[in-house]
Parts: C-alpha cells; sequence; structure tokens
C-alpha cells in the first residue's frame, strides 16, 4: 500500500546503514542488535549482513594475510564432503581460506577415473594432486546421511525418484555391498549407520572406504602415494554427539584422531 514500508524496505535500510556505519539518529545500535533487528529470512539481507560481518571481523582484521591469497593459493588439504548444509568443512575444521581445496557432492563420493563419465571430480583432483601439489586427501563423512541412506533404499526394480541423484550415488555400491554382508541382518537403520559410520570391527567408514580406494585409480594421486609425498586420509563428523573421528587409509590401523 501506498504510503507505508515494506519490512523489505525496512530491513534493506537497515542493512545500508550498517555497511556504511552510519548511526540511527533516534537510537544507537550496535551492529550486533541492529542485525538481530533486521529480518534474517531475506536472502539478500543475510548476504549483506555475511559479506558485513567476513569483512569486519576476517578481511579487514588481517590485511597482510589477505594480500598473501592474493599472490596465489597454496592449499595442504585437498577436502571431499558431502553438501549437506549441516556439515561445512571450514566451519567444523576451522579452515583458513587458502588451505583447503574444496569439493563438496552428494555423499562425499569420489567416483573412479573415468575420463568419460564425472569429470568434474577428475579435474578437481587432478588440478589439486597435478598442479597445487596438496599433501593430504581427506574424505569426510557425516553422521544422518541422507545420500547414504539413499544409497542402502536403492533397490533394482524401484524407478528412480531423482534425474541425477540416483545415479551418482551408484558410486557407493560396493559400500552396500559390504554391509549387507556384513550386517544384513540389522534394521535398515542400523544398516544405513554401518554405512556411514564407523564399524565397530575395523574402524572404516564404508562408504569413505570406497572413496579413498577409488582415489587410488588416478594415476597421478597413485604416483604421489607411491612416492610418499601424498597421504590419503578418512573422516567421520557425528554432528549429533560433537564427535569427530580420522584416520589413515590403512584398513588394519586404528583411528589416528578420535575427539
Amino acid at each position: 500500500m501506498a504510503g507505508k514500508t515494506s519490512s523489505h524496505e525496512v530491513a534493506a535500510e537497515g542493512i545500508k546503514r550498517l555497511l556504511r556505519n552510519e548511526e540511527d539518529e533516534t537510537k544507537v545500535e550496535t551492529t550486533e542488535t541492529a542485525l538481530r533487528r533486521i529480518d534474517v529470512g531475506d536472502p539478500i539481507v543475510m548476504i549483506k549482513r555475511g559479506f558485513h560481518h567476513f569483512m569486519t571481523d576476517e578481511f579487514r582484521k588481517f590485511p597482510e594475510y589477505f594480500e598473501h591469497l592474493a599472490a596465489g593459493q597454496n592449499p595442504k588439504f585437498l577436502v571431499f564432503a558431502c553438501s549437506d548444509s549441516r556439515v561445512c568443512p571450514s566451519r567444523v575444521l576451522d579452515f583458513r581460506p587458502g588451505q583447503a581445496f574444496m569439493s563438496r557432492n552428494i555423499a562425499n563420493l569420489v567416483p573412479g577415473f573415468d575420463q568419460r563419465r564425472h569429470s568434474e571430480s577428475g579435474a578437481v583432483i587432478e588440478y589439486a594432486v597435478a598442479a597445487l601439489k596438496v599433501e593430504v586427501i581427506l574424505v569426510i563423512g557425516h553422521s544422518k546421511c541422507g545420500g547414504i541412506e539413499a544409497l542402502m533404499s536403492l533397490t533394482d526394480d524401484a524407478p528412480p525418484s531423482y534425474d541425477f541423484v540416483h545415479d551418482w550415488i551408484k558410486i557407493g555400491l560396493p559400500a552396500k555391498a559390504k554391509v549387507m554382508a556384513d550386517h544384513g541382518d540389522e534394521p535398515f537403520d542400523g544398516q544405513c549407520r554401518m554405512c556411514e559410520k564407523v564399524t565397530p570391527f575395523v574402524c572404516l567408514v564404508e562408504a569413505v572406504n570406497v572413496s579413498l580406494i577409488n582415489l587410488l585409480t588416478y594415476p597421478y594421486v597413485r604416483s604421489r602415494v607411491a612416492e610418499g609425498t601424498l597421504k590419503l586420509m578418512g573422516g567421520h563428523y557425528d554432528f549429533v554427539d560433537g564427535k569427530l573421528q580420522v584416520w589413515g587409509f590403512n584398513a588394519g590401523t586404528k583411528p589416528l584422531l578420535c575427539i
């Protein structure tokens, strides 16, 4: 209606004042108070608020660090993680900009070497290993993974309910086969936990293990692992209980880290 200001306009004007570091003439507010007042459900407001927070708490506080990044990147890690919005590796593992080259997908799967399919994953691996010379590839799974549940639900006779998801998660079929062979009599929820989480017997995440094995099908990965200049590691993040396990790629070893 004419003469009335919408909540969107109020929110937009509020964030403009924050970005210009201006004070409200009628009431002086802290940034935190003002941000709580703004409608955080508005996507534009959320983007502006997030960028303002980054610029204030990161970019302007550490100018030398970001000047160094401007000259080029030299990440130590290549991380394969799930696209799940609850498990951002940079937040969970506190990676700073420039420390980790990232690839996120459904169920944090790594396909085997195949120049005819999954070229985006191959390109990430090739560039990170051959060009950037990362020292560690970490494949990290997580609790309550929808991709793993979809994998465990796959049947030969059921029509696919997605255009892309089911074909992608078939990369993990070897993990499902092992879980069914070892734990086929478990309830469905238990099978999903065995597939996504560390088993009590060999301390390996089955789905992550498939990806670690697939990584060795890439010639540049295989050669650098053989030289000892590249390590493959698996991990599992339980965001329900707040626990993390990380292990080296060796089916006979115990976890390197349990938090």
